[in-house]
């Protein structure tokens, strides 16, 4: 899989752009959906795209609808990136009308089918967390590059500079995760989060990956799944369980609750970034950021060897 997924990489850099002018001298108007893209854009894009995100810190895409201001934001750009792969649910329609006009494109839908982890409910569909393996968000950033260059194939050199040097970051970025998750004992390899937003994380890292929710944070955890996972804890000794930034901690601390019931401790390992990053401005407001933060804290929650305060030494004290 590796191997397929370098392969992959190595020949999109090499591939041409098609040309789609941009009208004016002025910065690009790019509309994203979430902040993992925004930062992507921004990345790449540099002083030659101005780029706004409808969702924030702390917000779920898949529940996310647009407003009018969303929608008047999105008309008037140059060009509109999102996830795809069924993540902004809500917004499909308006996206899909949206297009006929202006260049929208579906960004994480560049990751090729065969990289891509089906959901189980539905064979035509795939989990859209693909930002969890930095190694995938290499193939992310190159397509975000490529419709940059649609849009403004005079900055092309510019937007395939800035996007070598990201890809370069990223490719520390994954080093590191591999490094700090190997620290963790094999037996405490597992992460139990709110909902299925880490599988692809998993997958990359040899984790065993158990949400309460499935994929989309729609469904509902019922009592029978509750009861399934206390048994699973007590059963298996799993010592900690981690909450998100973007969803309600209610189903974990009932977990806690359920196994403390049993006669065994389970501790809050930390607070994860799943579907929306940190605060803008901050480290962890950064994609880099977000995957130390989450990598930093799984690591050290689990029981593994972190550095004091991640990757690049930037991350607040304690996580």
């Amino acid at each position: 899989m590796k191997l397929l997924r370098r392969v992959f990489l190595a020949a999109t850099l090499a591939l041409g752009f098609p040309v789609f002018a941009h009208a004016d001298s002025q910065p690009l108007k790019v509309v994203v959906t979430t902040g993992m893209i925004a930062d992507t854009a921004e990345r790449i894009g540099g002083e030659a795209v101005d780029v706004k995100a409808l969702m924030g810190p702390g917000v779920d895409p898949h529940a996310y609808r647009q407003t009018r201001t969303d929608i008047v934001a999105m008309a008037q750009a140059d060009l509109v990136l999102w996830n795809g792969l069924f993540l902004e649910a809500q917004m499909e329609e308006v996206l899909a009308d949206l297009s006929r006009r202006t260049l929208v494109r579906a960004v994480a839908e560049a990751v090729p089918t065969d990289m891509r982890i089906s959901h189980d409910d539905y064979a035509d569909r795939h989990d859209p967390h693909v930002w969890m393996d930095p190694e995938l968000w290499q193939i992310v950033a190159l397509e975000v590059r490529d419709a940059l260059s649609e849009v403004a194939p005079e900055k092309r050199d510019v937007f395939e500079a800035n996007a070598a040097a990201f890809v370069e970051e990223l490719e520390k970025l994954e080093a590191y995760s591999e490094s700090v998750l190997s620290s963790v004992p094999e037996q405490a390899r597992v992460l139990l989060t709110a909902h299925d937003a880490f599988n692809y994380f998993g997958q990359a890292y040899g984790f065993e990956v158990v949400g309460v929710q499935g994929i989309s944070t729609e469904s509902e955890a019922g009592l029978n799944r509750t009861t399934e996972l206390v048994n699973m804890l007590v059963d298996r000794g799993i010592s900690a369980v981690f909450v998100e930034s973007s969803v309600s901690d209610r189903s974990i601390r009932a977990l806690v609750e359920g196994a403390a019931s049993r006669g065994h401790e389970v501790r809050i390992g930390g607070e994860l970034y799943s579907d929306a990053m940190g605060a803008p401005g901050s480290y962890e407001g950064t994609y880099v950021g977000m995957i130390d933060h989450n990598v930093s804290t799984i690591a050290g929650g689990l029981g593994g060897q972190v550095p004091e305060r991640g990757m690049n030494g930037l991350l607040k004290a304690g996580f």
